[in-house]
């Protein structure tokens, strides 16, 4: 009979583990029990857990009398206290500790056991003590039940949940001493039929407490034993098969020859291990079916995790017993818990798997089986199972020839490019390997990373992720660094006529660029850096050593790819960049480098007279501007050649400029204009132009057009980039010099006039003129302003305050063409692209006004046309209204609370204007309750805007009602109000109430609204006012009936935890995959049903116990879920988890660094 049949016999007899206590027999009939077979493996057939009736623990007993002990042997030991503080203090040498214990064991096998228990009992957090009668006379189940009832109600917490480093020191030494205790008992103690089947006994029957206490101490225990019980078992398989060998080698030989005695003392010892080994095995055996089988979909994450962890440890040290299908089933359904810690465990016990060669053929049917859900897993909720998932997927692909197909592949390779940088590396490696395999087929590549680049660049065209160079870059960058440092490679291929289409050449050039930027800043692209790395010494000497190799390959090859894509607008854009992350000293300090520098100033020039579009000049005038740069020697040759250009540019412009101003020019006069503008604009915010004098005729030509209405846009656009720009260098220049005081007199009349001018153009239809005016508005208005010549008494004739006219305009501005959803309604058909650039144009626009407001030049008034959209336009502008109802809240506290009140006043009012009749006042109550949130948690440190906002509330909410108007018409106001009572603190509560009195009419006192604010003065809470005042004399809601054991009496605002898990799919969840958990029940008519999203959803540990008793759960939910689980789950009705589970990287600037850029 099997090992198997033997389980499915004992379970219908009693408890499966331990049917009757450890068995007392005759030492050398142990065989008889286990197996008629002396091969037989531990676990040779996992039990199915369909044939696993649990039967109650009642029956775990202990009637096995030990060998007697003469009483004047017994002496005092060591105690379950000293273990247990050896245990926690993680300093002492646990082996000293266990071997301490056994001496006492060997005087008195009952005490030392006792003390044993006891020292279990203490590590479970219990106050109760096992006593020697409560020994003697007890069975294990009524021991567990008294221990019960000596937790203390008053904490959940024990040992093993004990937050902080205490948790982690107590664990270590307790797995530590389960480890030693059966490490020395390895040769004798283990077979003496008492000690271990009685702890194991024990511990299983703890394991199936409702305790949660006792679960986990106990099942972490039985699976640390199980473990080094395994290895033991390994041991005692090789020494039986030593034995053997050397038995059959003794008796092949001639009788002549044979020593009798050798026979006889082999086959003795043969006797001895394999009546050991079968101990073993039926030790083994019943704590496998008696804790894991049980204990793996515990409700505890932290058990199952501990479960699945020990298996795979079995897997790979016994493979002979345990490698099977029977075991590997229960990793494959443990893929689906809904817990991230669990699944963690699970797939690293794969990886342990995988990465043995000789394991790959017994995994093949689970590889067939579960692949499907490995696959999904890499957009697993947590990062870092899908990071381990795909290391999997990168074993199996290199463990196996042909199980993952290419269509399988294209789960991984989209990750490369996700926002989570271990994820990427990880998908970057899977990616690499692949690469690396397909060249390896192709024997006639003689330049192996010509052929990488090849197929690189083929995948990134084929994954239409453009613009996302960097991040596919960054993925490889750990495992094909080597290859992406290849510049010489990468730029004969770019130099060779034949060889790369026109888009490959694109793509590789792009890919070029990006390798180049990680290999001289060393640092990953936007929205992959976890926090500021600072980089060690060796990192920094290997960037030095990349930069100054890029340096000498790049400055004599530059010119030449400058030369050959000189007509790509979009190829120029990106090498134009290439000299920003050169060490440009080598072109000065090294001699056979310095005629580079002028053949580069050269083509520049070339360039900027050859190219008109905008991306190719802003790339140029970043160059300029890095070139010119004092800090450079070479700076002087760079500023000549750049003024020389401005010069012909300046006299190309003259030469049209009258005719433009007299109306003759015809559409070619102006195209050249516009075109010679544009180039000055984009050079200009690099070189200071106020030296050739433009701004006079930018402003005529401004001016002129505007009265002619001939709106051309390129050449406004330009004409007021120029005029901007000569004042911004202006104000610069009048900071580091001192001007005479006509200079400043002539410079604020020109920034005047200039201001009137964007004034008029913010009423223009044409969009680009409109915003371009708006945007240099508020960076002028800025420049000059109070605050900005606050450290320089001299420049105070400077400050220009803007008109009231001009105030209206900028605040009209924000609302029809910012906060306005027109323009998003026109492009409803567009590509997201352009959805995109006009948010980022938006969000430029608003933080412009926003910096008006945060520096003064603007009242903080004016906040109140941002405060108003922050509910509505959240999701697009929501950072930037928050950063400056902060920065506010820092300037003026108290005019800031005021700002916020009028910007709720005056949504009110034009509600009120919009209709009378109807008064809706949800979103500005959402609006409300989002403000209300802006103040922070240090209710001190507010306490007097609050007031204030309230008092100004309060006087609205009481106004007189004007001529015409109904009486007292924001009398609803005081319900928008209420959302800021919960910040209030108690004092200031009554004196509002007080206040309240004082102001309202006798008339308005029985207002529903009234008394609606003067309950929430009460609670704190306008939504408990509200339900007070809707539930009125209604008859009151019957309780809410208990409908899971997660409920807690103490905690019950977690309920909305419950429904949550880490994957979001459609189909429910089968009962295998996770805990003990029952699927909710269909309830009678009346009863509230709980929602538990997927089927049902994993329990938070701190909700896990019943009201009665803090760690007492429900006593039927495991014993109705085993009935649950009587058929193996159907694996192929599972979903992937969504397809947002990875996130690319965002093209939406929402990061703090953007942000102080925008308010920079």
């Amino acid at each position: 009979m099997n090992l198997t049949e033997k389980g499915q016999k004992r379970s219908k007899d009693g408890d499966p583990t331990f049917a009757n206590g450890p068995p007392k027999r005759p030492r050398h009939n142990a065989a008889s029990r286990v197996t008629s077979s002396p091969s037989s493996s531990a676990i040779h057939s996992s039990p199915d857990p369909s044939l696993q009736q649990r039967q109650p623990s009642q029956g775990t007993s202990r009637q096995v009398s030990p060998r007697p002990v003469k009483n004047d042997e017994r002496s005092q030991g060591i105690s379950a206290k000293d273990i247990y503080d050896a245990v926690c203090s993680g300093k002492a040498a646990l082996v000293t500790v266990v071997d301490e214990w056994l001496d006492s064991y060997k005087q008195s096998q009952e005490e030392g056991l006792l003390v044993l228990i006891n020292f279990i009992v203490q590590c479970c957090g219990c106050k109760g003590v096992v006593s020697k009668e409560m020994f003697d006379k007890m069975q294990n189940a009524e021991i567990i039940s008294i221990l019960t009832k000596e937790f203390s109600e008053d904490s959940a917490n024990y040992p093993l949940s004990t937050p902080g480093p205490q948790l982690k020191r107590f664990k270590a030494g307790l797995c530590e001493f389960a480890r030693a205790l059966v490490h020395s008992c390895r040769n004798s103690l283990i077979y003496d039929e008492y000690l271990f089947p009685s702890v194991l006994a024990l511990l299983t029957g703890l394991s199936d407490s409702q305790v949660r206490a006792f679960r986990h101490t106990s099942t972490l225990l039985a699976m640390k034993m199980m473990t080094e019980l395994v290895e033991v078992a390994v041991m005692v398989s090789v020494q039986l098969q030593t034995t053997q060998r050397q038995y059959d080698l003794e008796k092949r030989k001639k009788p002549n020859d044979r020593a009798s005695d050798r026979l006889e003392e082999l086959q003795a010892a043969i006797r001895e291990l394999r009546e050991n080994k079968e101990e073993l095995s039926s030790i083994m055996n019943a704590t496998f079916r008696g804790v894991f089988v049980h204990r793996y979909r515990d409700r505890l994450p932290e058990i199952r995790a501990t479960c699945i962890e020990e298996l795979g440890i079995w897997l790979k040290t016994n493979p002979e017993d345990f490698l099977n299908d029977g075991c590997l089933k229960y990793l494959g359904w443990t893929l689906f818990d809904k817990q991230s810690p669990v699944r963690l465990k699970c797939v690293r016990s794969l990886q342990g798997l995988y990465q043995e060669k000789e394991f790959i053929g017994r995994l093949e049917l689970f590889t067939s089986r579960f692949k499907e859900r490995i696959l999904s897993m890499v957009l697993d909720k947590d990062p870092d199972v899908a990071v381990e998932v795909v290391n999997l997927l990168l074993m199996i692909q290199q463990g196996t020839e042909n199980c993952l197909m290419e269509e399988e592949c294209g789960h991984i390779y989209p990750l490369v490019y996700a926002a989570h940088r271990g994820l990427a590396s990880g998908a970057g490696g899977f990616l690499y390997n692949k690469l690396k395999s397909v060249i390896a087929r192709d024997e006639n590549d003689k330049n192996n990373n010509a052929a990488f680049f090849q197929i690189l660049v083929s995948f990134y065209i084929q994954s239409e992720f453009h613009e996302h160079g960097a991040y596919l870059v960054d993925s490889l960058w750990a495992v094909a660094g080597s290859e992406l440092r290849d510049w010489e490679t990468i730029t004969s291929l770019l130099l060779q006529d034949v060889g790369l289409m026109y888009e490959e050449e694109g793509a590789l050039l792009e890919l070029m660029m990006c390798a180049i930027r990680q290999a001289a800043e060393a640092t990953p692209p936007v929205g992959r850096a976890q926090g500021k790395k600072i980089l060690s010494m060796k990192d920094k000497r290997i960037q030095e050593q990349d930069r100054n190799r890029l340096t000498s390959h790049f400055i004599p090859v530059l010119p030449q790819l400058l030369g050959k894509y000189s007509a790509d607008a979009g190829k120029m854009s990106l090498l134009l960049k290439a000299p920003l992350y050169f060490d440009l000293e080598m072109y000065s300090s090294t001699q056979w480098l310095e005629k580079h520098l002028d053949l580069l100033l050269s083509q520049i020039c070339s360039i900027v007279e050859k190219h008109t579009e905008i991306s190719v000049l802003q790339a140029c005038a970043q160059l300029v501007s890095t070139l010119c740069s004092e800090c450079y020697t070479f700076s002087t040759r760079a500023h000549l050649a750049f003024s020389q250009l401005l010069d012909a540019l300046t006299e190309n412009f003259s030469t049209y400029s009258s005719d433009l101003l007299q109306g003759t020019a015809d559409d070619d006069d102006v195209y050249n204009a516009a075109t010679a503008l544009k180039k000055i604009a984009a050079l200009s915010s690099a070189k200071d132009p106020t030296g050739w004098k433009l701004f006079d005729s930018c402003l005529k030509l401004l001016k002129s057009r505007m009265e002619s209405m001939e709106l051309d846009t390129e050449l406004m656009v330009s004409a007021l980039k120029c005029a901007a720009f000569h004042l911004m260098w202006a104000k610069v220049n009048a900071v580091n010099s001192k001007p005479a005081e006509a200079e400043l007199k002539r410079l604020k009349k020109e920034v005047h006039s200039f201001c009137r001018v964007c004034q008029m153009c913010l009423s223009l239809e044409k969009a680009e003129i409109r915003e371009q005016a708006f945007v240099l508005l508020c960076d002028l208005l800025l420049l000059y302003s109070v605050s900005s010549v606050r450290t320089e008494p001299n420049l105070q004739a400077l400050v220009h305050l803007p008109s009231d006219s001009l105030r209206s305009e900028l605040a009209a501005f924000l609302l029809d063409y910012v906060f306005s959803d027109d323009e998003d309604g026109e492009l409803s058909d567009e590509n997201e692209e352009m959805k995109m650039i006009v948010l980022q144009r938006r969000r430029n626009e608003l933080a412009g006004y926003c910096k008006l407001v945060i520096y003064g030049v603007l009242d903080l008034t004016a906040a109140t046309n941002v405060f108003k959209h922050y509910n509505k336009h959240f999701k697009d502008f929501g950072d930037i209204i928050k950063e400056t109802l902060s920065k506010t809240k820092l300037i003026n506290p108290i005019q800031s609370s005021k700002a916020v009140c009028l910007s709720l006043q005056q949504l009110y009012s034009e509600m009120l204007t919009e209709d009378s009749s109807q008064h809706d006042l949800s979103e500005m109550r959402d609006l409300a309750k989002r403000l209300a949130m802006s103040f922070g948690v240090d209710l001190h440190r507010v306490r007097k805007p609050l007031v204030m906002l309230h008092m100004d509330g309060i006087r609205f909410a009481f106004r007189l009602p004007q001529e015409g108007e109904e009486q007292y018409p924001n009398l609803a106001f005081l319900e928008i109000l209420s959302e800021f009572s919960f910040k209030l603190l108690q004092q200031d509560r009554a004196q509002l109430a007080a206040f309240v009195k004082s102001e309202c009419p006798s008339a308005a006192l029985s207002c529903p609204s009234v008394g609606l604010y003067q309950r929430s003065l009460v609670s704190g809470s306008s939504s408990k006012s509200r339900e007070q005042e809707e539930g009125g004399n209604d008859t009151p809601v019957a309780k809410r009936r208990r409908t899971t054991v997660q409920g807690s009496a103490s905690n019950t605002t977690k309920t909305s935890w419950l429904g949550s898990s880490s994957f979001h799919s459609q189909l429910d969840t089968p009962a295998l995959t996770s805990t003990v958990l029952k699927q909710p029940t269909s309830k009678k008519t009346g009863a509230v049903e709980l929602e538990t999203g997927n089927g049902f959803a994993e329990l938070e540990s701190e909700d896990e116990f019943s009201s009665e008793l803090s760690l007492i759960e429900d006593g039927n939910s495991e014993r109705e879920e085993v009935n649950s689980l009587e058929e193996e789950p159907e694996i192929e009705d599972y979903e992937s988890d969504d397809e947002s589970a990875y996130t690319l990287p965002s093209t939406r600037i929402t990061s703090a660094s953007i942000l102080d850029e925008l308010f920079d």
